[in-house]
């Protein structure tokens, strides 16, 4: 429900504001129901005062990269959504480090790097999402991890506070990081540190593994990327795809044929988000039954 005070306080911080936004809209499964409030704003001046008001009006809080890794409820987002691509934008180089807020592309910083002969940052080119959320799940892929190069990030709190964590001190390890346990500490930027490259090669390079994702992974469908985090010693796809879950379908979601560790929104005109649950915990038994490993989701459902 719409607090047209609330609402219209809010408006005075946010440079966009939005009431009953489909959240279907801003999340790479397509599904989604409405969040009351959704909102981004240019300054983490601006974004203190935002969660600021929120406390005072008890209204609860939701901090969004580019929803690739998330999924709504049907049900929607009973408060605040703070979308953080519509702000946080900016990125510059400085010799071998590049400094971004924390709602730029993971595209155009490793395009960025690219550009600038820096290399490092190749495995994350093709990643969707943007560099918050990069950061805030360690995001990796073909041997590389976002840990490996980060060197900072600065942050603020939900209290009105602010600061800057070396990256040793983020405790990033698989899928995980200092920012995932305390949901109160917001990433609003980092800083990278690279190493310098011959352009030609990173260009190679990023090519090689774009076309390794488009020959292997479901590009095509709507999904969150990989659905289940790598078990030790094995791998989702090939747990779920043993225990003859290829293909498997409830409602408008389904284990995708292309590769068993992505559960893909194969139907955009009769998917739910409780279609894509259910799937999610139907699979999860089933290999648990099977094998007597228990998938662990990295999705992250919200609320």
């Amino acid at each position: 429900m719409v607090d047209n005070e609330f609402l219209s306080k809010l408006s005075s911080f946010a440079n966009l504001c939005l009431t009953n936004e489909p959240m279907s809209a801003h999340t790479s499964f397509k599904l989604g129901g409405q969040a009351d409030y959704f909102v981004g704003t240019e300054s983490a001046g601006s974004l203190k005062e935002i969660l600021k008001l929120a406390k005072e009006y008890g209204v609860e809080t939701y901090v969004l990269g580019n929803g690739s890794n998330v999924l709504v409820s049907d049900d929607g987002i009973p408060g605040l959504v703070v979308s953080v691509p519509d702000c946080f934008a900016d990125i510059r180089v400085d010799g071998d480090r590049i400094s971004c807020g924390a709602g730029v592309p993971l595209k155009k910083l490793c395009m960025t790097a690219l550009d600038n002969s820096l290399a490092g940052l190749e495995f994350a080119y093709g990643i969707p999402g943007s560099v918050g959320g990069a950061v805030y799940m360690d995001a990796g892929a073909y041997g590389g991890e976002i840990r490996d190069v980060l060197e900072s990030v600065s942050y603020i709190t939900k209290e009105g506070g602010e600061g800057v964590l070396d990256g040793a001190d983020c405790d990033l390890g698989y899928r995980h990081s200092v920012f995932k346990d305390n949901k109160d500490l917001i990433i609003t930027g980092a800083v990278f540190r690279l190493s310098a490259g011959d352009q030609a090669d990173i260009r190679s390079k990023m090519d090689e593994l774009m076309e390794r994702r488009r020959s292997k992974q479901p590009l095509e469908y709507p999904s969150a990327g990989s659905t289940f985090k790598r078990p030790e010693g094995n791998f989702a796809g090939a747990l779920i795809e043993r225990t003859g879950l290829k293909g498997y379908t409830v409602g408008g979601a389904s284990v995708s044929e292309k590769h068993a560790g992505f559960v893909i929104n194969s139907d955009r005109d009769i998917c739910t988000a409780k279609d894509v649950k259910r799937l999610i915990n139907n699979v999860r038994g089933a290999v648990f039954a099977r094998t007597g490993i228990l998938l662990e989701p990295e999705v992250e459902f919200l609320p």
